[in-house]
């Protein structure tokens, strides 16, 4: 009698592990072609010398195992970041449809998509896109009215109501995201008497307090201050940064991004648990 049960998790694991590889795999498009000004549509992918890439050697993550890494038509090398792409996004994918199930995980998937790109592009670039910040969090404003799941509001039973205290609950977390990581930079700044922050990076806690509340917000930037120093000393080695005339510049938006990560593929109950039990601490007192 179990044995259907598990069959089909088992199935629904798998086929969302399939649709994340494949998400990985046009984000791998994505994070090339915005920085370019490109159509992430057309043309399809291609190699660097311009043959099209067939679409048996554009399976998600087998095919640059299967190639060893190079181009079947020119013998070129392909980044191993692709396929790492493709199973780290099918992964935080499984995660999220564990932890939330439908459809607050589906929007969470897309969410975390948004993160990945977004991350990656800064890496990149130094720059974090406005369509993933400020349309992020106009996303995560609209998904918060209409879905108040997310934030872990339960249904009284009266859309309007719900979908008012969805909306507050997403604003909130954007402006305290914001706000928070806004005074941080005006600080560093004024004490280091240069720019400490790029303002990208304030726009894409908006976002992130949009879609995770205030808490995920303020584990985000303090989680993503720890991942950022732990990732600083394997990346810096590997990674030519932008040098400025103010010296090496880091790009802080992937450790961000992975602070949110966390919060939603593990600690959002730790976190809402503690920040409730010092709302009750300050009740009784």
């Amino acid at each position: 009698m179990t044995e259907e049960p598990v069959f089909l998790l088992w199935y629904a694991r798998g086929l969302v592990f399939l649709v994340g590889a494949c998400v990985g795999s046009f984000l791998n498009v994505v994070i090339l072609r915005i920085p370019a000004g490109k159509s992430v549509v057309r043309p399809r992918s291609q190699c660097r010398c311009g043959a099209p890439i067939a679409w048996y050697d554009n399976i998600p993550v087998l095919s640059w195992f299967i190639l060893r890494g190079r181009s079947r038509c020119c013998g070129d090398r392909f980044s191993i970041r692709y396929p790492m792409i493709e199973l780290g996004t099918a992964l935080v994918f499984v995660g999220l449809w564990e932890r939330a199930g439908w459809p607050v995980g589906g929007v969470l998937m897309a969410f975390a998509a948004a993160l990945i790109a977004a991350s990656f592009i800064d890496l990149d670039t130094m720059e974090i896109p406005d369509r993933f910040t400020v349309g992020g969090f106009l996303a995560g404003i609209l998904a918060s009215a209409f879905l108040p799941a997310l934030h872990g509001i339960e249904s009284s039973g009266i859309l309007l109501l719900d979908g008012m205290r969805g909306f507050r609950e997403g604003l909130l977390g954007a402006f305290v995201g914001s706000g928070l990581i806004l005074w941080i930079a005006l600080t560093a700044e004024t004490v280091l008497r240069r720019e400490a922050m790029g303002f990208g990076d304030v726009k894409l806690m908006g976002a992130i307090g949009a879609f995770c509340g205030w808490q995920g917000a303020v584990f985000a930037l303090f989680g993503g201050a720890v991942l950022g120093c732990i990732l600083l000393v394997v990346i810096l080695p590997l990674q030519r940064f932008r040098k400025t005339e103010e010296g090496t510049r880091v790009p802080f938006g992937p450790a961000l991004a992975g602070g949110a990560l966390l919060y939603l593929l593990w600690a959002e109950p730790h976190v809402r648990a503690y920040f409730d039990n010092i709302a009750g601490v300050l009740e009784a007192g």
